[in-house]
Parts: structure tokens; sequence; C-alpha cells
């Protein structure tokens, strides 16, 4: 009973928080279809948060029902005529109501603006939410300044102090071109290094800990780290009793383990403690495009200390925001061809399951983190959603395409196949996703 009720209480709260990002994504996407259907002059019915029983509902002063219901795993907009909620076919309406003002009868280029409004709305989500990551965490002040060094052992020597500015380390500045983790490779991997400061005018040099040490900066959800309970902060002493003070030297060991269990003693807050685990095969994509098949353990480096921020202005937020969003598109449709070419295992594949564990794993870091997993996830549906796979958004604009090109709608006929396959492959690939998650990939 001790087991289980806390087995209870973690899968609780794993779909507590897939349904409430479930909830808070679908609703934007279908807000997109709505509020563009209305401006296209095309009628919405319901729009409804959740599916099943109606708990709440009102009428607005455009007669569109607005309503809560039972079952929160989405949710949908029901536009005049249609003959359900997914807007697959269409039913009889009164004949005294304008044929404009439904789907069926609205002009081709309002469908396909409503229709496309949907993953629209989910970039623009995804945009907004890491330009305001931007803007809470801020930027780096120019030149690099430090701040405060991040928790480490006794052993890591630090004579830096806030308001530092760092000018060079062993002789290598910390300018544009190597400011990032490419001045790793210059570095000689020892435990203190010599750095070059600017403080209260002077030039000195002073002793501090490697660039970037065994520090785990952050833990991926549902890799073999979180499961054997790895956490953010932990400083890695050694790895089969061999002492290691740099994070090259940790993945080194994980890569020669070969997927072979390595134990890990671990430092955090002036503790210690050991684990036990092994190495999982995983594709990571490169910046040049393409991926790499290696060992990881499901960690990220972290430099040692933090630098002194300042605020982020609205445009530049905003622009990292779309180039988050561009970066995660990019790098999901590369996956997606590597996976079709059988380049990298469809393990890169998370169903529900998955991203229920991820949404709990990242909720229970803070708001900050959980809000970042919504803009990662809104980005990958409104991506989906534009496959070109029947009964998506996407598989919408393929007909609208060839209505164009034909100036004639498809057969209700075909319409009915084209569906009937898309039906198809949904249903084929969630329970596959699902296996992904718990047998073939766990």
């Amino acid at each position: 009973m001790n087991q289980i009720v806390p087995l209870f209480g973690n899968v609780a709260f794993a779909i507590a928080a897939f349904v409430v990002a479930l909830s808070i994504i679908v609703t934007v996407h279908e807000y997109g279809h709505y509020i563009v259907g209305r401006w296209s002059g095309i009628h919405a019915d319901v729009f409804s948060v959740g599916f099943g029983p109606v708990l709440i509902s009102r009428v607005d002063k455009r007669a569109t029902r607005w309503q809560i219901a039972a079952l929160p795993l989405g949710g949908y907009v029901k536009f005049l005529g249609d003959a359900n909620a997914a807007s697959v076919g269409s039913e009889d309406v009164a004949p005294d109501i304008d044929p404009r003002k439904t789907m069926e009868g609205a002009p081709l280029w309002a469908r396909a603006a409503t229709v496309l409004a949907g993953p629209v709305f989910n970039f623009v989500l995804a945009i907004l939410v890491f330009a305001g990551s931007a803007m809470v965490q801020g930027q780096s002040v120019d030149p690099l300044t430090f701040d405060h060094a991040k928790p480490l052992p006794d052993s890591y020597q630090n004579d830096l102090l806030p308001g530092d500015v760092m000018l060079a380390v062993d002789g290598h500045q910390f300018d544009d071109a190597t400011r990032t983790e490419r001045l790793i490779d210059l570095l000689p991997v020892e435990q203190s290094l010599e750095y070059t400061v600017l403080r209260d005018g002077v030039e000195m040099t002073v002793m501090g800990p490697y660039l970037m040490p065994s520090l785990i900066g952050q833990v991926i959800p549902r890799s073999a780290a979180d499961e054997s309970g790895v956490l953010s902060g932990d400083v890695v002493q050694s790895v089969d009793d061999t002492p290691i003070f740099s994070f090259m030297q940790l993945q080194d060991v994980v890569t020669q383990a070969a997927g072979e269990p390595v134990t890990l003693s671990l430092w955090n807050e002036g503790e210690t403690r050991e684990v036990t685990l092994a190495a999982r095969v995983t594709d990571q994509p490169l910046p040049e495009g393409g991926f790499e098949t290696k060992y990881m353990i499901g960690v990220t480096s972290s430099f040692f200390f933090e630098p002194l921020t300042e605020r982020v202005s609205p445009i530049s937020a905003l622009g990292f925001g779309v180039q988050s969003v561009w970066r995660s598109v990019t790098t999901t449709l590369s996956g997606m061809k590597h996976m079709v070419l059988g380049n990298i295992s469809t393990c890169s594949l998370s169903g529900p399951v998955g991203i229920a564990e991820t949404s709990a794993s990242m909720a229970r870091k803070g708001v900050h983190s959980f809000v970042w997993l919504i803009g990662a996830l809104s980005a990958a549906v409104g991506l989906v959603n534009l496959l070109p796979i029947p009964v998506l958004d996407g598989g919408h604009l393929v007909l609208y395409a060839y209505e164009g090109v034909a100036r004639r709608k498809p057969s209700e006929r075909a319409i009915q196949v084209f569906m009937f396959i898309g039906l198809a492959i949904i249903l084929t690939a969630i329970p596959f996703t699902i296996l992904n998650d718990t047998v073939l990939c766990p």
C-alpha cells in the first residue's frame, strides 16, 4: 500500500499536467479557427473546451454556444452546417440561413484561412511563450560579466567576485567568436584555470573553476538520468570510482561504457550520494542538419557561473521566439525525414504516455519550465496539424488546393475515401506511439 499511494499520486499528477497543457494548446488552436472563421463571415455554432457531457455553457450575442465539457481531452469548434466537430461533411441547414455563413458555402479563401488559422495560432502561442521566457531570464550583458558562481565542491577554486568583467580564460578572450561552448575546445582540461578579469577598473588574473565542470545543467525527462534520480545542480565527482571534474570527461566515460551500467558519485549542496545508470542510444540533431547517434544519459552541461543579465526588449524577445520556433520546426522536419529513411530510431516519437510524463516532470521543475514545455508542444501541434494527412488541418488544405487548381470540389466519395485513409493513419499512429512509450522504448 505504501508503494501504491505514491505511484497513484505520480500518475494523477502526470495526467493533470498533461490535461492542463493539452487544454491550453488545443483551446488556442481552436480559437484560431473560430476567430478567423468569424472574421471571414463563417458562423460558429459551438466552441467547446473538452468533449462529452456539457458541464457549463452560455450563448453569446452572436448565437455561438461556449461550453466546457466533462472530458478535458482537447476541444473543438463546430461551424454552421458542419456534420461534426472535425468539419468533415455537411448537414442540411434551414432554407432561411445564408449559405455564405456555413463552412461548406463559404468562399475557398475563407475556408482555407479558417483551417490554416489553427496551426498559425499554435505557432503564435509558441513564439509568445519563448519570447516571454527570454524577457523573464534576460540576456547576458556585454561585455560578459560574472554575477555569481553555482554551488560546487570546495575542490573547485574560485576567486572571481560579482561584477568582474571576464576578459579571458587561459589566455583565450571571451569575445563574440568564442563566448559559447566552442571556447571549451581551446582550454586545457584542468580543474582550475587562470581568468583575466577587469575588477574596479583594474585588470588582474585570478583563479577559477574549469569553465564547464561536471555540473548537471538540465535533466531530460524520461531519460536514464531522470529515472535514476539525477538532479539539476548535481556535480559528478567520479564515475565508477574514477575522479572527474569536467563535463567532457563525463561524456567520454559514458561513450566508452557503450550502454553498460556505470555508478556516478554525486555532490549537491554539501551532500553526496551514488546512482547507477546505463546510457541509451539517442539520435541527436546536428547544427548543420541530420542526426548523430550516440550514447547519452540525458543531461545537459552548464557553465560554473551565472552571468550578469539585463532586460531584453520586446522586439529582441520576439525575434528570439521566432528563431526558437523555426529551429524547432526545422529540427522536427529533419527528424521525420531521417525517420522515414530509416536513419534514426522511431524511439524519437513520443505519444500520450511520454508527453504526460514529460509534462509532469516539467511541472515539478516549476512554472517557468512547464510554460516553456507548453510553448514547445504548441509548436509541435502546429506543425503536425499542417502535415498533408486527411482529418488533420493539412489534409483539409490539400483538398482546398485541389479545389483551387481544378476549379471544382472533390466528390463526396473521394472526400470519404481521403478521410478514411487519414483516420486509419491516426488510429495506427496513436497505438504505435503508446507502445513506443511503454514497451518498445520505455
